[in-house]
């Protein structure tokens, strides 16, 4: 017995269970070595700084002098006394609630005329994506405020063409300031047409012939056709889109400051004034969890209510 057990432990099946337990660990430390500038960066950047700020939010912080805790004093102050905090909420959902659909359907627009198979529509696609090359960059933030200031190209081509008779202030009228800004966020529309190019390449071309042959018109086959496959990509576009609206930023800082009479004065750059302007630390930091929260309702209620108007076509009927 003693024998045959030795004979055991030397053969290969005896021996197979170590091998792959040793390969599983070294696949496992492989794994972890993958995603380790990955982890240290969620770590680093986005998990602790969050704790963080959560921390911070309940502190009276100038950066300068250890924080000092003060409970719910910061938010208690922004939701009672807190005058410019209203003006900001105020401003940037009416920013977001505008630039955000017409981004959209000024892309999906493109996005439709660029899917046909027409010569040189390789290049207008690239053309029309450059603007969101850029993106929130400081050098477009500048040329559109060349552009929209009192001796700027508009008012330059405006008065050639006689519709105005003197310069007219776009940046720093209060009816005009902010849908400037809009104006950008439109024109920076490369990336949601881009998405639904991709979204209008996977609807086939068979419904669209079925759809032809019963008579059925342009607009017909655009409302009953591609309009409903391709609301799965109006739904993430929507999400993404109204996201990136409420944390909008460099444009307003650098063509506006938040001017005039804080009619720009989006909810990001007042986070901006208090923690580096102010050294409001704490208070900024407060200002940031409740934007979250306020995002987080706002994704809560389209995710809710897509089940209305998106359609996919592998749900099954109830």
């Amino acid at each position: 017995m003693a024998a045959a057990s030795k004979a055991l432990s030397k053969s290969p099946a005896a021996r197979m269970p170590r091998t792959r337990g040793k390969i599983g660990n070294y696949d496992n430390v492989v794994g972890y070595i993958c995603i380790a500038p990955w982890l240290i960066g969620f770590l680093g950047v986005t998990l602790v700084p969050m704790l963080l700020s959560l921390y911070l939010s309940f502190t009276r912080y100038d950066i300068l002098s250890p924080p000092q805790w003060v409970g719910f004093f910061n938010y208690e102050d922004m939701f009672l006394y807190d005058r410019l905090f209203r003006q900001s909420l105020k401003v940037t959902f009416k920013y977001a609630f505008t630039s955000v659909p017409l981004r959209l359907l000024f892309a999906l627009f493109l996005a439709v005329l660029l899917s046909q198979k027409r010569r040189g529509v390789g290049f207008y696609r690239a053309l029309f994506y450059v603007p969101s090359v850029f993106g929130a960059s400081i050098a477009v933030a500048v040329m559109w405020r060349q552009l929209f200031g009192v001796n700027g190209a508009l008012n330059s081509i405006l008065l050639s063409l006689g519709v105005i008779d003197e310069p007219y202030g776009w940046l720093t009228s209060p009816n005009t300031a902010l849908w400037t800004l809009v104006a950008l966020a439109v024109w920076q529309f490369g990336s949601p047409m881009l998405i639904f190019l991709a979204g209008l390449k996977q609807i086939p071309q068979s419904l669209y012939e079925a759809a032809m042959i019963d008579g059925a018109s342009n607009v017909q086959r655009f409302f009953r056709i591609t309009l409903p496959l391709l609301t799965p990509i109006i739904f993430f576009n929507f999400v993404v889109q109204m996201i990136n609206g409420f944390m909008m930023f460099t444009q307003a800082f650098v063509i506006t400051g938040g001017g005039p009479h804080n009619h720009t004065l989006l909810y990001i750059l007042y986070v901006f004034r208090n923690g580096f302007t102010y050294y409001q630390m704490g208070y900024a930091s407060a200002l940031a969890w409740v934007l979250l929260v306020i995002v987080g309702i706002l994704t809560a209620i389209i995710f809710k209510t897509s089940s209305y108007w998106v359609f996919y076509e592998t749900k099954e009927d109830a």
